[in-house]
């Protein structure tokens, strides 16, 4: 379960406690498949032909990845709108151009959608959510990388003093979010959607190389007060801006926004 994986158990529970009705499709025996069906939300296989079966009882194709944003382009009769949680250009013009509306996980993703030609009014920002942790009292520091997630990040979290998040892209950073929820402070690439997820000295540190990142790190460590400072505007960050029922009435907003007359 990857950060886009997660947010997509997240949406359909708040859209279920919201009396949304939803369909999952998705890859048979996927964590995401698996999860949503322990949890017992409705999931079917995904495919085109099954994408076309169950059209007539939707209103809204909602796509979250490049795979399916494909196959929906492909559809006909239900606006489609479409989530974009990555930092690299768009590809095809074609199938960017079938979608009613996106919905960016960033400014800094709507800012890539607009320079490869997506109009501007199509494009929502939509932040991710994360649930808010309670607050970890581990001391150990946990280096997360691209691909390197630990399998349960939640439980490898509660062990953790800071959090060094190292990318070369990222269009926000959704295990950084789940970090600053635990009161963890966080020190990140400075790149990207993590910009507008850490204020920089204050909810955070931004950093730029290995140097930087070691200077951080020593400074939390040999500062107990200033990382418990730095962990509180992190954790008063996230539930300012970053929760799941924020992110779920936000795209609850934008699904009444494309089906409005």
């Amino acid at each position: 379960m990857r950060g886009g994986q997660w947010q997509v158990l997240r949406l359909i529970a708040g859209l279920s406690e919201a009396n949304v009705e939803s369909t999952l499709l998705a890859r048979p025996a996927s964590p995401l498949y698996d999860a949503a069906r322990s949890e017992g939300w409705r999931v079917e296989p995904l495919g085109l032909t099954r994408a076309v079966r169950e059209l007539p009882a939707h209103d809204i194709v909602h796509a979250h990845d490049a795979r399916s944003h494909t196959m929906a382009a492909l559809l006909r009769g239900r606006p489609l709108v479409v989530a974009r949680r990555v930092a690299f250009p768009v590809g095809s013009r074609w199938k960017y151009g079938r979608a009613r509306r996106y919905i960016a996980v960033s400014e800094f993703v709507r800012g890539v959608l607009i320079s490869g030609g997506v109009p501007a009014e199509k494009i929502s920002v939509v932040y991710d959510g994360v649930p808010v942790l309670d607050v970890a009292r581990g001391g150990e520091v946990l280096r997360l990388e691209k691909g390197k997630a630990p399998p349960d990040l939640e439980r490898a979290l509660a062990g953790a003093a800071v959090v060094v998040y190292v990318t070369d892209a990222e269009g926000l950073g959704s295990g950084a979010l789940l970090a600053m929820s635990a009161g963890i402070p966080v020190v990140a690439s400075n790149i990207g959607g993590l910009r507008e997820v850490i204020e920089d000295g204050v909810s955070g540190f931004l950093v730029n190389n290995e140097d930087e990142i070691e200077a951080a790190v020593r400074r939390l460590r040999g500062d107990g007060e200033l990382a418990r400072r730095i962990g509180a505007a992190a954790r008063h960050r996230v539930m300012e801006r970053f929760t799941v029922q924020r992110m779920v009435e936000s795209t609850v907003a934008v699904y009444r926004e494309v089906l409005a007359p």
